[in-house]
């Protein structure tokens, strides 16, 4: 059976599981209903030429991203079969190189929504528009688009959040509770 998916226990799985010489500091772990995504930063070296250049130019960080994904590929793999067994959710991988961001294969789930005609109106103004071709499109913009403009909002929301799912867990049934039952030898 599937651990239930904190945040807190899963970066110490991680912690404990991820090869040390991967990432430069510990990575980042996004959590939801279906799927976990670990975003690690890479070293990257510098080329001087002449001096000139005191950055990795964005082919520098492109190749050292793609020497990631190629050379950690069977490791990754092995680790998210770990995961999903753990906690019942696919993996996904990224890296960060510089300014450069990719993350790797992750899910695309279909989500299910009813929505009434000022809204559809919405999304077929998008279509009609040339913004997006279908209304599923046209949703994937909008939540796009909130993301991008509301993260402060959306952030303070996820840390409210999980200050509720601390609190429910020292409860009845919480984490912090006894596994044994009665009769288990301790």
């Amino acid at each position: 059976m599937a651990a239930q998916a904190s945040t807190e226990d899963l970066r110490d799985w991680l912690a404990g599981r991820l090869p040390d010489d991967w990432f430069t500091d510990a990575p980042e772990v996004l959590v939801d209903r279906d799927e976990i995504t670990i975003i690690g930063h890479l070293d990257v070296p510098v080329p001087l030429e002449g001096g000139e250049q005191e950055t990795a130019s964005e082919a520098t960080e492109a190749g050292r991203i793609r020497r990631f994904r190629e050379d950690t590929r069977r490791q990754r793999m092995a680790i998210a079969d770990e995961l999903e067994a753990r906690y019942g959710r696919k993996t996904a991988w990224g890296a960060v190189a510089g300014n450069r961001r990719e993350v790797f294969t992750n899910l695309a789930v279909p989500t299910m929504t009813r929505l009434r005609q000022p809204e559809r109106r919405v999304l077929d103004t998008l279509i009609d528009a040339g913004v997006a071709r279908t209304r599923a499109e046209a949703l994937q913009w909008c939540v796009r688009l909130v993301g991008e403009h509301e993260q402060e909002w959306l952030e303070r929301l996820r840390e409210a959040l999980s200050a509720v799912e601390s609190v429910r867990a020292e409860g009845p049934g919480g984490e912090s509770r006894s596994q044994s039952g009665p009769g288990d030898a301790e």
